[in-house]
């Protein structure tokens, strides 16, 4: 009998699904005003990336006239033309949401953004102003002619073409390209009777074309924006790695275009200059309303005095688990700690690594950095353990996508401070979030753990959702310092006692846990598989689930973005459930439940299913096994499927729906941790007030 095909929605088209649920927040008249704006922004940035890198690689594909390996994905020729179609209606959802839905809001509110046209003379007068004190001196217009060619435009860079005639020579056509300059901001604020009125600056360069080019007459004039091939090629052995990094982020910025933004109505000579020059396909071509390049709405999201129109702040309160200990290392010692980001101050962690650099008793740190913030305490406090004479070892990823500049930036500091710096493995990037501390103590060299599910960076920990667990347990920290020793040298991967790394040993720890919950299934025995991680793309890991759920294993997956397995199949997937969960934070950790007949084991870490985190990249994923630890982290997954605010079940046909209220009280998952955090702290400083004072009972006590 031949195989059953294995059902497998494909991971471009789900993506795409993923950054639908983000513009629904967008739509929602629930949401606060600047924060759709925001996540409307967000739909933005996250659709450049997706036209660099994936439409790019499958365009590539295409081109090379490569087919498609397994038989239960489409091909690239079958799937180019599907997500064109998507993204083609997903841009023009986009703008039917700022101009249908947010506009109305933004209005109602006091706030619009005006076209020269409809400015005062007051607004007019102070438009001209900034464009002759700011603007015309930053401007370089560029003509296109037989001596100068088509410049080489930046990806991403906003362009505005402009159509001339000249006042000598009536019958030429001349063309020029007039960059709209990233190094100013992209609005201006303009002086205003009613509310508060604001202008683009492509719209203010188009108002004063005429004196960028006199001796033209101006026909027309429109925005452009080109999205390139930034996929990079980066060659892993060459002999100098962070050079070839750099020659490959060069690359990036002259990459084939693979997406031209025009505004609609566009001057038909400019669209086919464009065309022309840029050699770009009918089918590459994404004609809007405008603004071009959505991004720009985060930053005017955050404009002074709208706060009130933003979601009440997370603000992070001290951890609970090392509340009272100025000494984070004694309380390690005391028990392993547990916390969880933006809802516990990322500080904890920072503190960490800055107490380590300041210990006379610390000999060593070793670090992996995968992605850091751009002003980092982390990489200040290890530059300043280096100075403090100790052995600093950081893996510093120079492969981490969009980072990589920032990242070369880091290594060159901490090399310079006497670290020594690794730039990540041949053929793998090192995706794992450890920090490994070892103390000299009165018993003998103790180590001290940082493992995480998210990176070192105190930016995103207040807007990404990670848990961490600290823990000086022995066995661990020998697995830690085996897993360094892989990073750093030659080792051979060893038998980890209670690590799970990638690429050696994951793959098959989470086959054999699934295959051992089905066993269990058969059994009768306790069977149940709980996972929330970002993406499920692996192949292996959908069949074995399918399998699970066919034994009748009950399957509950949290997944953010990217979902190939598909649920709620008749004889396949009956016993899973899909949900997302995208909100005011971004859910970023990565949890496994398995029932394990009774005695539940749980996990955290770096990896999702995918077959990159599982065959092409050093991740980790570690037990929690002190008790109460365990049972806070068991809550923390039952949370997250009771969300009936922000989560969105995945349905056997592949869309998604908000999760059926009906008679129950709203309630937010983050909302909730939230306030578990400041519930804990509160207790503990009740308890604190209450315990270390201790009554007189009487007149003689006080006479004592």
């Amino acid at each position: 009998m031949p195989e059953k095909k294995l059902p497998y929605y494909n991971r471009e088209l789900s993506w795409m699904d993923f950054n639908a649920r983000v513009l629904e927040e967008a739509t929602k008249k629930e949401n606060p005003l600047m924060e759709r704006l925001r996540f409307l922004a967000i739909t933005g940035s996250n659709l450049d990336e997706f036209f660099m890198v994936r439409v790019a690689g499958v365009k590539a594909q295409v081109n090379s006239n490569y087919k498609s390996k397994n038989d239960f994905d489409l091909t690239p020729q079958e799937l180019l033309p599907l997500l064109e179609e998507k993204a083609h209606k997903f841009m023009e959802r986009q703008y039917s949401c700022l101009h249908r839905s947010i506009g109305p809001a933004m209005a109602k509110q006091g706030l619009r953004f005006l076209r020269c046209q409809d400015m005062t003379p007051e607004q007019l007068d102070y438009i001209s102003q900034y464009f002759r004190q700011i603007l015309f001196p930053v401007l370089t217009p560029l003509a296109v002619d037989g001596s100068r060619p088509f410049p080489m435009l930046a990806n991403k860079t906003l362009n505005i073409a402009v159509y001339l005639k000249s006042k000598e020579r009536k019958e030429e056509k001349n063309f020029a390209i007039v960059q709209v300059p990233s190094i100013l901001p992209r609005f201006l604020e303009l002086p205003s009777q009613e509310g508060r009125a604001f202008t683009l600056l492509e719209d203010i360069i188009i108002y004063k074309l005429d004196e960028l080019f006199e001796l033209h007459e101006i026909k027309a004039a429109c925005p452009f924006r080109i999205t390139r091939d930034s996929d990079l090629e980066i060659d892993e052995e060459a002999e100098d790695f962070m050079s070839e990094v750099k020659k490959s982020i060069k690359r990036r910025k002259r990459g084939r275009p693979v997406r031209l933004e025009l505004l609609l109505h566009c001057d038909k000579s400019i669209r086919s200059f464009l065309i022309d020059m840029l050699k770009i396909k009918k089918s590459e071509i994404y004609e809007v309303p405008g603004p071009l390049d959505l991004t720009f709405l985060s930053k005017f999201a955050g404009i002074k005095g709208c706060e009130d129109l933003c979601f009440k702040p997370i603000t992070p309160v001290p951890a609970a688990d090392f509340w009272g200990y100025d000494d984070l290392f004694a309380a390690i010692r005391e028990k392993d700690r547990l916390v969880h980001h933006p809802y516990e101050s990322f500080d904890c962690v920072v503190k960490f690594i800055e107490q380590a650099a300041e210990d006379e008793d610390v000999l060593a740190i070793k670090q992996t950095l995968y992605r850091v913030s751009g002003n980092s305490p982390i990489i200040a406090a290890l530059i300043k353990a280096a100075e403090n004479g100790k052995q600093v070892t950081v893996l510093v990823e120079l492969k981490a996508r969009f980072d990589e500049e920032n990242n070369i930036n880091w290594a060159n500091k901490l090399e310079k401070a006497g670290c020594h710096v690794i730039y990540g493995l041949q053929g793998l990037k090192t995706h794992c979030k450890i920090a490994l501390v070892v103390r000299r103590e009165e018993d003998g060299i103790r180590r001290y753990l940082h493992l995480g599910t998210g990176n070192y960076n105190d930016s995103t920990a207040k807007i990404y959702t990670d848990m961490g667990l600290f823990t000086c347990n022995s066995q661990y920290g020998a697995d830690a310092s085996s897993l360094f020793n892989v990073i750093t040298g030659y080792s051979r991967p060893p038998e980890y006692q209670h690590f799970v790394v990638a690429p050696h040993g994951m793959r098959s720890f989470f086959v054999r846990r699934i295959k051992e919950e089905t066993e269990n299934a058969k059994k009768g025995l306790p069977c149940g598989i709980t996972a929330k991680v970002n993406s499920l793309v692996d192949p292996e890991i959908i069949g074995l689930l399918y399998q699970a759920s066919q034994a009748g294993v009950p399957v509950k997956l949290v997944v953010r973005g990217i979902c190939c397995l598909i649920p709620g199949l008749p004889g396949v997937s009956e016993n899973i459930t899909v949900i997302s969960i995208v909100g005011q934070l971004l859910e970023h950790s990565r949890i496994f439940r398995f029932e394990n007949a009774g005695d539940p084991k749980i996990y955290m870490g770096s990896a999702d299913w995918m077959p990159r985190n599982l065959d092409r990249r050093v991740e980790l994923v570690f037990p929690i096994e002190e008790e109460d630890l365990k049972q806070r982290a068991f809550e923390t997954l039952d949370t997250f499927l009771q969300d009936n605010t922000n989560a969105r079940m995945m349905l056997p046909d592949t869309t998604y729906k908000h999760v059926d209220r009906r008679g129950k009280t709203a309630f937010s998952c983050q909302l909730t941790f939230y306030r578990r955090a400041q519930d804990r702290l509160k207790e503990l400083q009740r308890v604190e007030k209450d315990s270390p004072l201790i009554p007189i009972h009487s007149a003689e006590d006080a006479g004592q």
